[in-house]
């Protein structure tokens, strides 16, 4: 007998609808007949408190008012509920969530690679296209790597970050002052937010 199993495709696909649907905060709230406490702290429809009350006294509450009754802070002793429509409170709960996921901003880090030999136009065209992405609010990595026995002469790679910053001091500040890691010398520059 053999067992077919699901396709590599399906599985990846309902991986990856997982991870969409995942939200910041916990939408599984237990909501009236889910509740397993004999006691709750009852918050009202208008957002009186009741007290502590039985869970039968609390859905008789929540009945009246043509509403559901929530538990929203499980963990408390003994657990709060409250008195809403579940619905428009989950409808609103994943509102707000897509509002603050668009207004995050996302600081990219651009980075540009030149060498202690990096000829004039070259560092002209590096140092364009480093502010261009500055003026977009991205932060920009300066990289110098070195070969062979350029590695004893750091004071050129310094001079050359030191020349690449001052080219773009008007739209950026230095956050990460030049230093070296291994065979390569870097610095970060990040936008000058004093000019807005």
């Amino acid at each position: 007998m053999v067992l077919s199993s699901p396709s590599l495709y399906t599985l990846q696909r309902s991986r990856n609808s997982e991870k969409e649907e995942k939200a910041i905060s916990n939408p599984n709230y237990r909501a009236n007949d889910r509740i397993r406490s004999r006691e709750v702290r009852l918050i009202g429809a208008e957002g009186e408190n009741h007290g502590v009350v039985s869970i039968e006294d609390a859905r008789r509450i929540a009945e009246e008012a043509s509403l559901d009754l929530v538990e929203v802070a499980p963990n408390a002793e003994p657990p709060v509920c409250r008195v809403m429509d579940l619905g428009k409170f989950i409808y609103q709960r994943k509102k707000k969530e897509r509002e603050a996921r668009r207004a995050q901003t996302k600081i990219e880090v651009k980075e540009v690679r030149l060498r202690p030999k990096t000829s004039e136009g070259h560092i002209v065209f590096k140092a364009d296209d480093a502010r261009r992405w500055l003026t977009k609010g991205n932060k920009v990595k300066v990289r110098i790597q070195f070969r062979g026995r350029e590695m004893h002469y750091p004071e050129i790679a310094l001079g050359v970050l030191r020349d690449f910053a001052e080219r773009l001091q008007d739209v950026s500040i230095v956050e990460y002052q030049p230093s070296r890691e291994g065979r390569s010398m870097l610095m970060i520059l990040a936008p000058d937010k004093g000019d807005k």
